[in-house]
């Protein structure tokens, strides 16, 4: 298939979501059934797009390009609460014009680049026609760029674009074009996996071990697979739970690890994009990371500790926004007692305190969704199509928040809900959006915040820190940690099928002193993930 072939198909395939993915790939699994997967209960899963995140982390670690471009022109990723659903991923025109122009730009500044151009080759070109150099680059960089070695007919079709170096007399046209045209290949910009049938199972399929390498690194680092992971794969050395296991410990033990974890969190826990000033925003995002990164990566402590921690890294400006008593570091960041402020954990930032706000202020009905939905993993119907959710609470007697959402509680069509929610988010009332301790409603002095609130089915609580304790003794919170982890990891949310691996993960993370480092090894690690079974 030629290059404006391809570019054809690449459109049509693309509004079709793939449904073409044979025709495009031109190529079969290898004959032959794999061990037994009937055991396997597991749910369906279809062709990943890059989200925004994933495409700028790709691009940056094939060709060094860091403008961050994709979050700028491809379309907007959906966010419920990760970036990497499938199934809500919608093929469109807007994407494939999105992946041409950057594609082209990308092109444009490696070309305008020579020294990081030609610290891609694996060759020193003779000159513009240097045919085996050329195409020793595209089996190089199109090992990388589309996660598995091209064959002998691709190199070739991607070799043709020579006549243009030869044409221009420079051979790092050649490698420009190549990588303008991988960039738009459906392979680069979907993770397509296709496997092998299971002996004993129809519909699921054992991926191969560049799908394997690849669903490794995208979920535990948001990146194409680095060249080491792609040789374990070339070396059947990704055959097996240890192998895999051993490719993980290797990936969580490089920084792009931490900031995948960062990550994860940053979308579960909705602070990823937060509306405050710059430096209020980096200060935030620097507090959240650091704790992140302790409990995880330089403790290896009990998780439970992201929610209980009694200090926290914080700068001068957050000292001063939190109203801590202690005293604040003379430059940069510290870390600091929470010792007498009602605070605890993760849950006291300003960064996860954004989550739920509306109408310019904290939303107790959004903050009491964000504690179900995102911590519990409870399912929250939506509104009635007949109640305008844009619309204020109001209260004929009182401008007071909580008697303006009273109204909630008294209607009929609301008050099922309302009554789960509302008294969640006003236990963090005394919260404002950037995490600042408040004593009464924004422009109504009159009107005091008690902090009181009630979890239905756990107990009462006062604030964040006594929030944290109330999660902690519900056992769905456990489950609902390996869920929310389960749906990053494989980009969908679970079936009644895969019931069975988030009990398994969930038992495991429990005994195993609740480490999420080993959660992570737990999912790659668990023979369902070198497996798929078919929509």
């Amino acid at each position: 298939m030629g290059l404006r072939s391809r570019r054809r198909w690449v459109i049509l395939c693309l509004t079709l979501a793939l449904g073409c993915e044979g025709k495009i790939v031109g190529r079969e699994g290898p004959g032959g059934g794999t061990p037994s997967a009937a055991s396997l209960k597991m749910g369906p899963t279809g062709a990943h797009r890059l989200s925004r995140d994933e495409y700028d982390n790709t691009v940056r670690d094939l060709v060094g390009d860091t403008a961050g471009e994709g979050f700028a022109l491809l379309p907007e990723d959906a966010h419920d609460p990760f970036d990497n659903n499938y199934l809500t991923q919608i093929a469109s025109q807007a994407l494939v014009d999105a992946a041409e122009q950057l594609a082209i730009h990308v092109a444009e500044r490696l070309l305008a680049d020579p020294t990081r151009l030609r610290s891609l080759l694996p060759c020193t070109p003779t000159g513009p026609g240097d045919s085996a150099c050329l195409k020793s680059f595209v089996s190089r960089f199109g090992r990388r760029a589309l996660r598995r070695p091209l064959t002998d007919a691709e190199v070739a079709e991607y070799a043709t674009l020579q006549s243009f170096a030869v044409e221009k007399g420079d051979f790092n046209v050649a490698v420009a074009l190549v990588v303008q045209a991988m960039l738009q290949d459906p392979e680069f910009l979907y993770r397509v996996e296709r496997g092998t049938p299971a002996a004993g199972s129809a519909g699921t399929y054992r991926l191969s071990a560049f799908e394997i390498a690849t669903r490794l690194s995208y979920f535990l680092w948001g990146s194409t697979p680095p060249d080491w992971l792609l040789d374990s794969a070339a070396a059947g050395q990704l055959e097996t739970r240890d192998q895999i296991r051993a490719a993980a410990v290797r990936l969580l033990g490089d920084p792009p690890a931490q900031e995948r974890v960062d990550r994860f969190h940053a979308l579960w826990l909705g602070f990823h994009q937060l509306p405050h000033p710059v430096a209020l925003t980096q200060a935030l995002r620097t507090e959240t990371g650091a704790l992140i990164k302790k409990v995880v990566f330089e403790d290896r402590a009990d998780y439970f500790q992201l929610f209980t921690a009694n200090q926290s890294y914080v700068n001068a400006a957050l000292v001063t926004n939190y109203g801590l008593s202690a005293a604040p570091p003379a430059s940069g960041y510290a870390w600091v007692s929470y010792a007498g402020t009602g605070r605890k954990g993760i849950l006291s930032h300003g960064a996860v305190l954004s989550a739920g706000a509306k109408f310019g202020d904290t939303s107790p009905t959004q903050r009491g969704i964000f504690v179900r939905s995102r911590l519990l993993c409870e399912a929250i119907l939506p509104p009635p199509p007949t109640v305008d959710v844009d619309q204020m609470p109001t209260s004929p007697t009182s401008n007071c928040k909580i008697d303006r959402y009273q109204s909630h509680s008294t209607n009929g069509n609301c008050n099922t809900c309302h009554r789960r929610l509302d008294p969640v988010g006003f236990g963090l009332e005394a919260y404002d959006t950037a995490g600042a301790f408040r004593t009464h409603d924004v422009n109504e002095p009159t009107c005091a915040i008690s902090g009181d609130g009630v979890l239905d089915g756990v107990g009462n609580f006062n604030g964040p820190g006594q929030l944290a304790d109330l999660l902690l003794q519900s056992p769905s919170f456990e489950t609902c940690i390996t869920t929310q982890l389960f749906r990053f990891a494989l980009g969908r949310n679970e079936t009644l099928d895969d019931a069975e691996l988030i009990t398994k993960l969930t038992r495991s993370f429990h005994d195993g002193q609740r480490r999420f480092d080993q959660l992570l090894l737990d999912v790659v690690s668990d023979d369902r993930f070198a497996y798929r079974r078919e929509e």
